[in-house]
């Protein structure tokens, strides 16, 4: 058993841009795909998620800054830094509980099939450790391995049906006919964003209000390109940050170019991943006739779209401006920062494409995720010295993506309630959500 543990682990180290290539060519040779197609595919993948780290490392490495600067120049004094996924998931993959989290997520994924619980057969097996950080929390908060095990098998059950929810949205606003998308922020808030987009749609006025970047572009000709207005956006927060002309210059091309270069790179992603999901599809079904499967990958995929990218960009400032309205607040939004279209993806996509609903069922996400992340310090720190990430000298850290999540919290809190009247509130509002959106997705299939 530690044998096999041990090569999981090898294999984990590798890191999203090496292990997810290397299970798609693994998963696409058993399809019997012929090698060289699986290969190309595997690169592909690779290549895509190279390009993803370059991109979102020029992210990270000019709007951190500019975001921090941004903070102090209007005195907002937020004490404990967002790590974001970057820092939190190989926290994560070092707990004890990572290496069981995938086969135990692999079993709850085979048993939701066989009793035709789910459709989504999932190969993204890196984004597992969304799951394991659930299960980490949960045995750090109890000391009870069995419970940190349980938690990682309701999360990844959780998530195949919110795969299974939103496959139509995938589908029809993105174009990925047979995919879905179940793990990490793009599909757990996806139900806050359904809730507010039926409410709005029952407010006259704000219905008609409809913004997106096609429309921009038609009424605001060249100003409305994606290159411009990321460029434009750029140099906005550069001037916020109160930075010199040739800073905000600078920032105003990086972002042009991240909303450029985001697409191009995901392209390479779904060349990779389309012909193995589709392999996949085929198999699936004449081994189960009237079974329409979907393949589950990784929210990376949604990021190729103009206005998912044009929200991220503008949710980059908009996230320090929600971070100061959170009652009590301590997190200063950084690591997820460059990310944070992650979040936001999936409403997008429920909201067709616009950017005004988008904006307000994004404010709505974050403030909740902001607050959940604050309940989160104490147990996230705890994860980080269990794994030697930090020393026992008062540091503390937090995350936005997981350290945020309301599965974790809720699941985190039940077993230990800390704060009752917060576990409470969550329960109501995110429940009711859920619940919302599982009929919402009844009446539209």
């Amino acid at each position: 058993m530690a044998f096999i543990l041990g090569i999981i682990q090898y294999f984990v180290d590798l890191g999203a841009a090496v292990m997810l290539p290397l299970v798609i060519i693994l998963v696409a040779l058993c399809l019997g795909e012929k090698p060289g197609k699986a290969i190309k595919s595997g690169i592909s993948i690779g290549v895509g998620f190279i390009g993803i780290g370059l991109v979102i490392g020029l992210m990270l490495d000019n709007l951190a800054p500019a975001a921090t600067a941004m903070s102090e120049r209007f005195g907002i004094a937020l004490n404990v830094i967002d790590v974001g996924w970057p820092g939190a998931s190989p926290m994560t993959w070092a707990s004890e509980i990572a290496l069981v989290a995938i086969p135990v997520a692999i079993a709850v994924n085979i048993a939701m099939l066989a009793l035709r619980m789910t459709k989504v057969v999932n190969i993204d097996i890196w984004n597992i450790w969304h799951y394991a950080f659930t299960g980490a929390f949960v045995y750090l908060a109890t000391d009870n391995y069995m419970f940190g095990i349980i938690a990682v098998a309701i999360h990844a059950a959780f998530s195949y049906k919110l795969g299974d929810w939103f496959a139509p949205i995938v589908r029809d606003y993105f174009g990925l006919d047979g995919i879905a998308i179940p793990h990490g922020t793009s599909a757990y808030l996806g139900p806050i964003a359904v809730v507010v987009n039926d409410v709005i749609e029952k407010i006259p006025g704000l219905n008609k209000i409809n913004f997106t970047t096609e429309q921009i572009q038609k009424r605001f000709g060249m100003l409305g390109d994606p290159a411009i207005l990321g460029a434009i956006i750029g140099a906005a927060i550069a001037i916020l940050a109160g930075y010199d002309l040739q800073k905000i210059l600078a920032l105003s091309m990086q972002m042009a170019a991240v909303i450029i270069l985001m697409p191009q790179v995901i392209k390479h992603i779904m060349n990779g991943l389309l012909p193995v999901s589709e392999k996949a599809r085929e198999v699936m079904s004449k081994k189960f006739k009237d079974s329409d499967y979907l393949i589950g990958l990784d929210p990376a995929l949604l990021l190729g779209d103009s206005t998912v990218v044009t929200a991220s960009l503008i949710f980059i400032p908009l996230t320090i401006v929600i971070a100061v309205l959170v009652p009590g607040n301590q997190v200063l939004p950084f690591g997820d920062l460059a990310t944070i279209g992650f979040f936001v993806a999936m409403a997008v996509g429920i909201h067709k494409g616009n950017l005004f609903r988008t904006i307000i069922s994004g404010f709505v996400i974050m403030f909740m995720t902001i607050w959940i992340s604050n309940q989160t310090i104490g147990l996230h720190t705890k994860l980080a010295e269990s794994v030697g990430e930090i020393s026992s000298n008062g540091a503390q850290v937090a995350s936005l993506d997981q350290g945020g999540a309301p599965i974790t919290y809720i699941l985190t809190q039940i077993v230990n309630p800390t704060n009752v009247i917060g576990l409470g509130a969550i329960v109501v509002i995110y429940g009711f959500c859920v619940i919302y959106t599982m009929r919402w997705s009844k009446k539209n299939k």
